[in-house]
């Protein structure tokens, strides 16, 4: 909703200051809607950020900078201004009802795995077993 553009170039900026160091950041994919599919294309990119803080810790900022950027949760998929996802943690695997590491629908996610392979083609999915463009050609 509204200026997706501004509001992933704002919230880059906002992880560079509160998160950690960005490695890598892909360029911005426009891709339709997942899940909730009566809705306007999404703008996506994806970042490898060098960080500091824990997984949880790592999920409050980002909740942080979704809420200054004006998100509402109101329907699961539906709308919003801007959604950060944790993917990957490095080789981490964690699983509460707050998080889950790696993303749980990662791997059938044609729009997410083709930003992973443009960022890192070879990182393996710590759960699957299977490399980032493993994962892009097995889904549809």
């Amino acid at each position: 909703m509204g200026d997706s553009i501004n509001y992933l170039t704002t919230a880059v900026v906002q992880i560079e200051e509160s998160i950690g160091h960005i490695v890598c950041k892909t360029t911005v994919h426009q891709t339709p809607a997942w899940g909730k599919t009566d809705q306007p294309n999404f703008y996506n990119l994806a970042l490898e950020v060098e960080t500091d803080l824990n997984h949880l810790q790592l999920l409050d900022k980002t909740q942080a900078i979704e809420n200054n950027l004006g998100r509402i949760r109101t329907e699961k998929w539906g709308p919003r201004t801007l959604d950060i996802d944790i993917l990957y943690c490095g080789d981490l695997i964690f699983n509460d009802k707050r998080l889950t590491i790696p993303h749980p629908y990662l791997h059938q996610r044609k729009f997410t795995l083709d930003l992973l392979v443009e960022l890192n083609p070879y990182f393996v999915h710590p759960v699957l077993g299977k490399t980032n463009f493993e994962l892009q050609k097995e889904v549809k």
